[in-house]
């Protein structure tokens, strides 16, 4: 049995870079992957998502540009090449990813499947064939998480998409229906339409986004839908079944009503789940809760000593940004002597629909519910100088704020640039800046984030 100081299963945004410090700080480490080095972000999520959604934000562009005086007589989606240019991207981060690890001195890269054989110690189904046995003094799962696929009967035999299959995709789909209304399938949904599918959203929920305030969730409703997007709210599909194979059938239901929906193509976006049932958690008895995920404490370390998890296979929020911070957290007090904790860090997202939805701390809801005493600014983007003259005026900009201390409590920016824009309001509210003090800063003109002086002149001073 292979004894290291350290071993990381899998090679993700927080394995990678905790892998190689670790290493270069001396210890005698491994990292194990069973596929592709990158984990979610580069392979399957961000990276070429968002190459793709450029491309969709492309099209649209050219297509509405005669509202700005630049007449596009034929705009041609050359899907190919469109596909191409995100394998191009997808293969440059991942090649660059490993090959960091391979020119890192006391880091061995493990292709293979690994699972817990007993406290500590790990055996290794290699891609080639063969099989190893490890052991190490520390031990941290970064496997991530997978599409949840729901109970609906027929699904199994169909042949439906996942937000990773779907980038494999040769061809634009010609009627894709995506069955959940949340991140993943609004951005998706959104580039298909605009690559020219047409795109049905099903929700069972009574609207979409329900994580977020209604007032946002209504206007990104409406603006998807003014893309031409069919977006069925309170809507289950209670079978599916296949037409002349290449179609598929949804038997849907919505309170007492029922109807049958035929499409090409069927993409599955209700959710993921923690990449933990391989593993052998139970041979090293380390805890998960009802779902999978790996119970941690506030330093992300197991109810086992010296074992640690990473990233998405926690639960929690499943951002990559979240996941990188979590490798921060973990190699600084394991290594630098400090005592940090996940305990009040801020979450800070962004879904990249456009207009983008940057999001920062609570929302209107949640401080309703937690009783604080707090206003409310918000306005429109077609108030703000900048989006008038860019054209950009679809969305809104909302913050939450202390009605006493003046702090920033959170901050809901639907706008084009509004994950930059939320940032500003994050920085704002990790150096403790007020609103009143943003309302009157002088910022330069004419930016998105000058809006923010708007933004705050919407309250009212006592």
């Amino acid at each position: 049995m292979k004894h290291y100081d350290a071993i990381i299963i899998g090679a993700g945004q927080a394995g990678v870079p905790l892998a190689k410090k670790l290493a270069e700080d001396g210890k005698k480490t491994a990292i194990i992957e069973k596929n592709f080095v990158g984990g979610t972000c580069i392979n399957v999520g961000c990276t070429p998502t968002k190459a793709m959604i450029a491309s969709a934000r492309a099209v649209y562009q050219a297509k509405n540009a005669g509202k700005l005086g630049a007449e596009i007589v034929t705009v041609n989606v050359n899907f190919q090449k469109i596909k191409n240019r995100k394998d191009k991207i997808v293969q440059s981060f991942r090649s660059a990813a490993q090959k960091d690890i391979e020119a890192t001195n006391g880091l061995t890269l493990i292709f293979g499947e690994a699972r817990f054989s007993n406290n500590k110690e790990l055996s290794v189904k290699l891609n080639t064939g063969e099989e190893e046995e490890l052991m190490a003094d520390w031990i941290f799962i970064n496997t991530g998480a997978k599409t949840t696929i729901p109970d609906i009967k027929g699904l199994e035999n169909i042949d439906y998409l996942t937000s990773t299959t779907i980038l494999d995709l040769e061809q634009i789909p010609e009627h894709l229906v995506i069955i959940g209304g949340n991140y993943i399938g609004l951005e998706f949904g959104q580039m298909f339409r605009r690559f020219g599918s047409k795109v049905t959203i099903l929700e069972k929920s009574s609207r979409i986004m329900k994580r977020e305030d209604e007032d946002i969730a209504s206007e990104l409703n409406n603006i998807l839908k003014g893309e031409g997007i069919d977006i069925l709210t309170d809507t289950e599909i209670d079978e599916i079944s296949s037409h002349n194979n290449s179609q598929i059938v949804l038997h849907l239901k919505s309170g007492d009503k029922s109807k049958k929906m035929i499409c090409s193509h069927l993409l599955i976006a209700t959710g993921r789940s923690p990449q933990t049932q391989s593993l052998g958690l139970e041979l090293a008895g380390i805890q998960t809760d009802k779902k999978g995920n790996i119970l941690v404490n506030e330093k992300l370390e197991t109810n086992i000593s010296g074992v640690y998890a990473l990233g998405d296979v926690k639960g929690g929020p499943a951002f990559t940004h979240i996941s990188y911070n979590d490798y921060t957290l973990v190699y600084r007090n394991l290594m630098k002597g400090t005592n940090y904790t996940t305990a009040d860090r801020p979450i800070p997202y962004c879904m990249f629909t456009d207009p983008q939805l940057g999001r920062i701390g609570i929302s209107e809801v949640e401080a309703k519910e937690k009783k604080l005493n707090y206003k409310v600014a918000k306005i429109s983007m077609s108030q703000v100088a900048r989006g008038i003259e860019t054209g950009e005026t679809l969305g809104l900009m909302k913050a939450i704020v202390d009605a006493d201390s003046k702090q920033i409590l959170g901050a809901s920016i639907l706008a084009s640039e509004g994950g930059e824009i939320m940032s500003v309001l994050e920085m704002a509210m990790e150096g403790s800046i007020t609103y009143d003090r943003i309302k009157f800063c002088v910022f330069a003109h004419p930016t998105y984030s000058e809006s923010l002086n708007n933004l705050f002149m919407e309250i009212e001073d006592s």
